[in-house]
């Protein structure tokens, strides 16, 4: 068989990452030889929960470039998301939450996709199934996924099976989730250092809605200001990558975690697009919108339903 990479989506995020490590670890636990492998750097919220629990960052691929023949993909399936030569790989394993789209394979493989806030969550269910004990160290990266991707349970793609996950992985790894939690949010949330580019690249992906490429991307703060102050650049920063990909519409989310509000930044043709989905007025191509804090949940589903429109 030989060696299988395991990979989430490009700009990873803490789920993208961890479930990484924590999938490549089954497998190898399983007998198949895998490595965990990511597409892009660490956020400061992934490298604080990979120090907190002592685990090492995967290496840093920009191809397969010949390194393996099959992968494993996890936290993602869209096809521009992923690895830029992943046509030429097999893509045995599938295991998500997000929707399915812009994606085939050759021939059969093992797909596991769950309505659920994190792969984590799926992750720690198929250790289960196959009676395999989870390390203290990736339990904590575990939780940290579900802490990540729900904001703390706060947000709406959040599902009771990922808080009885987090609490049992939270045990395993001997955490006090909340007081764990906030500590993570926060170190993700601190973008004082970030240039307009690293901002809006941070946790970004791209999506085919209708006959027009997006790209959506998002940041956490504790307060918005942080990058406002800065939005002249930051709207530069989003012009150059609509030139570079072609696209009709970046937007980009500034997340409150104490509010649980989001300030979107629209640029590109397709602007009217976001005020029709959202129902708002752009004012200087903001618009603040009350209680969006998923992009998967809240953003993707009512922009694509108006761009496909």
């Amino acid at each position: 068989m030989g060696k299988v990479l395991v990979f989430g989506h490009k700009n990873p995020d803490t789920d993208a990452v961890t479930s990484a490590i924590a999938y490549a670890h089954l497998k190898n636990k399983l007998g198949v030889e895998a490595e965990a492998v990511r597409l892009g750097e660490l956020n400061e919220e992934t490298a604080f929960a990979l120090k907190t629990f002592g685990l090492e960052a995967p290496r840093l691929i920009e191809a397969i470039d010949g390194d393996a023949e099959q992968v494993i993909l996890v936290d993602h399936n869209e096809k521009q998301q992923s690895v830029s030569d992943i046509d030429t790989v097999s893509v045995i394993e599938v295991v998500d939450h997000h929707r399915i789209a812009n994606f085939e394979t050759a021939d059969p493989l093992y797909y596991r996709a769950e309505p659920v806030g994190c792969t984590a969550t799926i992750i720690k269910k198929i250790y289960k199934e196959h009676d395999v004990e989870i390390p203290k160290e990736i339990a904590g990266a575990m939780l940290s996924a579900i802490i990540s991707d729900s904001l703390l349970f706060k947000s709406p793609t959040c599902t009771e099976q990922d808080i009885k996950a987090a609490k049992e992985l939270a045990e395993i790894a001997d955490v006090d989730v909340d007081t764990y939690g906030l500590d993570m949010l926060k170190a993700g949330a601190d973008v004082s250092k970030k240039t307009p580019e690293e901002l809006i690249t941070l946790d970004a992906k791209e999506f085919q809605m209708g006959n027009a490429t997006v790209e959506i991307a998002q940041v956490n703060v504790v307060d918005e200001q942080d990058v406002l102050v800065r939005q002249a650049e930051v709207e530069a920063a989003m012009k150059q990558k609509i030139t570079d990909k072609g696209l009709k519409l970046y937007l980009f989310a500034i997340t409150n975690i104490l509010t649980n509000d989001s300030t979107a930044i629209a640029i590109g043709a397709d602007t009217e697009a976001v005020e029709k989905a959202f129902q708002v007025k752009l004012s200087n191509n903001t618009a603040t919108l009350k209680g969006v804090v998923s992009r998967k949940k809240q953003i993707v589903p009512v922009l694509t339903e108006v761009m496909n429109g």
